[in-house]
């Protein structure tokens, strides 16, 4: 028989535990119950987020990016999770999603791979599916803007030239940084990174576009730049 929350000691309750200890100290399912707020007669609201976080099925359980993926349909599925419960686990999915965005682009400089690598690492490094991005930057490689280009599968994100060019060209800009990640966590570049590169330089070269960079992101503050790796541009710019 599960144990309710009511029976648990008080500086074991997830919202007297987090009062007492902080955030930090508790469990996975421990957060998400606060979120849940309640349960049922057979379930309490810990054994409900248990039962969330068992409909993870990636080879990290402690991976929560999976919580983003999940829909209304299969959250009730859970007998105790309804519609509204659903829907404040996927509000809360997303913003933490959001948080991991960077608050502020306009007038920021980028000068090594470096300063690539820290705008991403945090939004894509535990990503289960291939992201490619560009950042067009101006003259003096203020970021102007950043776009998604792609999602792939769990290996490869196509990025096409003239896909990856167009607003570069529509806003008349000199410079373009691409940026993706390996889901494996591996940063090393592929023979199809390589290639990808390659065409996408000669392309943008056409067009009067310096592609400065292009960097993958691993998992663990990993990364790598294609370009410092040919030697064809230095590690800053």
């Amino acid at each position: 028989m599960p144990i309710k929350m009511k029976e648990l000691p008080e500086s074991e309750k997830p919202y007297e535990k987090l009062e007492i200890y902080g955030a930090k100290k508790l469990s996975n399912a421990e957060l998400l119950a606060i979120i849940i707020k309640t349960g049922t007669k057979s379930d309490s609201a810990l054994n409900l987020a248990q039962k969330v976080l068992a409909l993870n099925d990636k080879k990290d359980k402690n991976n929560l990016t999976f919580l983003r993926e999940l829909t209304i349909n299969e959250l009730t599925t859970i007998s105790g999770i309804g519609r509204v419960k659903a829907i404040q686990i996927l509000a809360l999915a997303e913003l933490s999603k959001r948080m991991l965005t960077p608050i502020k682009t306009n007038d920021q400089k980028i000068k090594t791979t470096e300063d690539v690598a820290n705008l991403f690492i945090s939004e894509m490094c535990n990503e289960e599916r291939e992201i490619a991005k560009v950042i067009i930057l101006n003259a003096k490689n203020v970021i102007l803007k950043i776009l998604d280009l792609s999602i792939g599968g769990t290996s490869y994100a196509i990025l096409e030239p003239k896909i990856v060019l167009a607003e570069a060209v529509k806003m008349q800009a000199p410079k373009i940084i691409l940026v993706h990640n390996h889901p494996s966590g591996d940063p090393t570049p592929s023979e199809q990174d390589y290639q990808a590169t390659d065409r996408i330089f000669e392309a943008a070269s056409i067009m009067g576009i310096d592609l400065l960079d292009h960097v993958i992101i691993g998992k663990n503050n990993q990364y790598e730049s294609i370009m410092f790796q040919k030697k064809k541009r230095r590690r800053d710019y």
